[in-house]
């Protein structure tokens, strides 16, 4: 394992800002975070983060007197895990750097990957899809909807997305309000059809709009999650249904699965990889 210690200071400032016991706290809250539940001594901290006992004593009592460390008594030893002050300060971050600010380079980088528009889009208060931030591939085909505009979530696939992580009542209470108009001869117009459909997509991380909303157009969605594991928006993209294997699009099922996760991760969601459910 390389300890903390080995790493190098202030990569991004000059070394002559960085200071050494700010530095070594900070050491101290990685290695204390990349441990388990049981959390670590002084004799392990002090090991890791390559300092002495007595500097890393004096180090986690400034620590626990900010409440950025806790120590618990286990099997007979003193060990120390990570503060509650920090979940304080991981609620601000979250509130002060906005989901679209943090999608935005992401998206640039899935539309460079696929060749497609992406686009970012939350559920409103009465349950309808809404892009709030979109990149442009490269090319004279246009057929993403405009930022702002709202979309039927039963036939989106954005809108599925996030339907798939919400209790089924809740669900049900959204569509009584925003209908299940049929789009195209592909949409599912009754919610048994669309329960079973989210469970698919609650499986296998991914959503497909399969020309359920025009005919000729596809788009694959993925929820981002946070730290709570709840749904705060999706990302999507979207291209001409011509030429498209089954293959091909969980395929790129999976490529929007990975880029949501990345997000979601940004916001403090615990990430579990899943395998891509045929559907």
């Amino acid at each position: 394992m390389t300890s903390a210690a080995q790493t190098p200071i202030a990569q991004n400032t000059e070394d002559r800002y960085a200071l050494r016991s700010v530095s070594r706290a900070l050491d101290v809250l990685e290695a204390l975070g990349a441990c388990g539940s049981e959390g670590l001594t002084v004799a392990e901290i002090a090991t890791i983060i390559g300092v002495s006992k007595s500097t890393a004593f004096a180090l986690l009592q400034t620590l626990l007197a900010r409440s950025y460390v806790i120590d618990v008594r286990l099997g007979g030893s003193r060990r120390y895990r990570l503060g509650f002050a920090l979940v304080h300060l991981g609620d601000r971050a979250a509130a002060d750097i906005g989901v679209s600010q943090l999608a935005m380079p992401v998206l640039r980088e899935l539309t460079e990957t696929t060749g497609l528009t992406s686009r970012l889009a939350v559920l409103d208060d009465e349950g309808y899809a809404v892009a709030i931030a979109r990149v442009e591939a490269a090319g004279i085909v246009r057929i993403a909807s405009a930022l702002g505009q709202r979309e039927l979530p039963h036939c989106s696939a954005l809108g599925k997305s996030l339907m798939a992580l919400l209790p089924p009542a809740r669900v049900v209470k959204l569509l009584a309000h925003t209908g299940m108009p049929q789009r195209t001869q592909f949409t599912r117009t009754t919610p048994a059809e669309l329960m079973r459909d989210l469970i698919l997509v609650a499986e296998r991380g991914y959503a497909f709009d399969d020309e359920e909303d025009n005919i000729g157009v596809v788009c694959v969605g993925s929820a981002i999650t946070n730290r709570d594991g709840e749904g705060v928006a999706a990302i999507s993209v979207t291209t001409l249904k011509t030429g498209l294997s089954d293959n091909d699009l969980h395929a790129l099922g999976g490529t929007l699965r990975m880029y949501a996760e990345r997000i979601s991760s940004m916001l403090g969601a615990q990430v579990q990889p899943q395998l891509a459910t045929r559907g």
